[in-house]
């Protein structure tokens, strides 16, 4: 028997679920409260028992989406340093890791790109601060990577951090929007011959 806590955590994803479905279908300003609550299965009551209103129920999905993607980059990192594995190995991780994500969050994806270059919004600040703390898990393995010899020094990390996260983003839009019938290796072993040839040097 679920938890209190538990039912409520559960109710929120469908809520996020929901959201982000719709959202993606129709935009943010044509979604109803109505429309998240009957896609999600629950009263419209609940949607405001969770959430103050719908675009905090969208600032909060951006969170909680971003969130699972950086999770996801840090694990992937943490693990191949825990193998052994060098700083381009755990860059390796980390592409393949957030094409997994995308390929299962395609829709949080697309929101959370055409969000990115929108300025009028209530959560852009929100959207500032976790798209961060993704890149930095990035940036860690970057700055790492030169101090210990691996990657040149004249490389500028932020923005190759950012350039990284952002090939992902758009590679993988592109692939599963009109190039479906590649696998997910493919497109992993496409990038990760880019990230051999810029990253390193290598010939």
């Amino acid at each position: 028997m679920k938890s209190s806590t538990g039912r409520r955590a559960a109710t929120k994803q469908k809520l996020y679920e929901a959201a982000v479905t719709l959202i993606a279908e129709q935009g943010f300003s044509a979604t109803t409260v109505d429309e998240i609550a009957e896609r999600a299965g629950v009263a419209k009551g609940t949607v405001y028992y969770n959430f103050a209103s719908k675009s905090v129920l969208f600032e909060e999905l951006l969170r909680h989406g971003v969130g699972l993607l950086t999770a996801s980059l840090r694990e992937a990192a943490e693990q191949t340093a825990r193998s052994g594995g060098s700083r381009v190995d755990a860059l390796d991780a980390m592409i393949r890791a957030g094409l997994v994500f995308i390929h299962r969050y395609p829709a949080f994806t697309q929101l959370y790109v055409a969000e990115l270059w929108r300025t009028n919004r209530a959560w852009q600040e929100t959207l500032m601060v976790v798209r961060q703390e993704a890149v930095a898990v990035v940036e860690g393995v970057l700055r790492d990577g030169v101090e210990a010899g691996e990657f040149s020094d004249e490389i500028d990390v932020s923005l190759t951090a950012a350039a990284l996260v952002g090939m992902v983003l758009v590679a993988a839009l592109d692939w599963l929007a009109f190039q479906p019938e590649r696998s997910l290796d493919d497109v992993h072993g496409a990038l990760s011959l880019l990230l051999q040839g810029r990253v390193t040097g290598r010939r």
